[in-house]
């Protein structure tokens, strides 16, 4: 590993140490009866996924059993310019939402900004702008019937937000693909010194937002955990993934691991990125991103699901809760009305 590959992987790791508890998680009741949850992510992408985005908003809308909404990210791909229109215009389609909507970052809508074909911005200026339209009032959700939640809004960090819905500690947190944005902007070699502090302060306060919500799931006696984000730091579709790739994810997947091997209960992961739908245990017994990540011990009771996104996305992921049975959550796929 490079010098500054392995400086900056210590850094994350240390500062994964150094956290503090925050306030409890706001809940909206629903005692301890069922209800469902929409998934979407890395959608929409190019102008027809964009013409039709308000006809997905629309049959989500419909669905009787849908109590709120969770978007993993990306709300363009990656080819497609970063602009203030832009993300205005998204921000009108998820207006529309009538129930509650928890919008997790993705990188294609600052990460990547950098890049030519995206307009050359400067990443960090196209993320404060993301926070300032899609995060105008911290620990209050986006949509028509908006929930309260706790966010890390005091620390910098609106979007990183929790709550809890019958038993069910749930958790949005900003971790995005290019290595959490650790890949070098267009022209340089390595990140810049900028670049490097923004992912070290995001990094802690990710882990610091896990830790919290398994802490309060343990004291609430919470029968499952949900976590929301767009990263997929365990893609199934690379083969042979290069640690020089993923290493700016390990402490936070270190404090996933350690807190879900010690949760009673099941653990869920949804995230978006890698496009295609998969379910699967990343760190179960046997699973060879345990050795990537350096870690020793398995969480076989975590979960992972991606949902599809992209070009070829055409369905919504459709999630029961149920807290009388042992898994807690099912899920299914429902097609986009055509």
């Amino acid at each position: 590993m490079r010098p500054w590959r392995r400086a900056a992987s210590a850094a994350l790791a240390l500062s994964a140490l150094t956290l503090a508890m925050s306030p409890e998680p706001a809940s909206a009741g629903y005692g301890h009866e069922k209800y469902t949850f929409a998934v979407i992510g890395d959608i929409p992408y190019g102008d027809a996924q964009i013409a039709d985005f308000p006809n997905v908003v629309e049959q989500i809308n419909a669905d009787r059993d849908v109590r709120f909404v969770d978007h993993l990210g990306d709300i363009k791909n990656g080819s497609t310019v970063c602009s203030d229109a832009y993300f205005q215009q998204i921000k009108a389609d998820f207006d529309k939402f009538r129930d509650p909507l928890v919008y997790t970052v993705g990188d294609n809508e600052w990460t990547d900004c950098h890049r030519p074909n995206n307009g050359g911005y400067n990443p960090l200026e196209r993320l404060a702008e993301i926070r300032k339209v899609f995060f105008p009032r911290p620990g209050r959700t986006l949509g028509q019937d908006s929930a309260r939640v706790t966010s890390q809004a005091d620390q910098g960090y609106p979007e990183n937000v929790r709550y809890t819905r019958a038993d069910v500690a749930f958790a949005a947190v900003h971790i995005v693909g290019s290595n959490n944005s650790m890949a070098p902007w267009t022209g340089n070699t390595a990140p810049t010194p900028e670049q490097a502090a923004e992912v070290l302060g995001r990094t802690s306060a990710v882990v610091q937002t896990v830790r919290d919500t398994f802490a309060a799931a343990r004291r609430h006696r919470d029968r499952a955990v949900v976590l929301l984000t767009q990263a997929d730091m365990f893609d199934p579709t690379v083969t042979n993934p290069s640690f020089a790739d993923y290493y700016a994810f390990q402490p936070i997947v270190k404090a996933i691991a350690e807190e879900a091997a010690a949760f009673h209960g099941p653990v869920y992961l949804f995230n978006g990125d890698s496009h295609v739908y998969n379910s699967d245990k990343p760190l179960g017994t046997g699973s060879a991103w345990l050795r990537f990540y350096g870690l020793s011990t398995p969480a076989s009771n975590l979960s992972r699901v991606t949902v599809d996104g992209s070009t070829n996305v055409n369905n919504w992921l459709k999630v029961t809760v149920d807290p009388s049975t042992k898994q807690v959550l099912s899920w299914t796929r429902v097609p986009f009305a055509q």
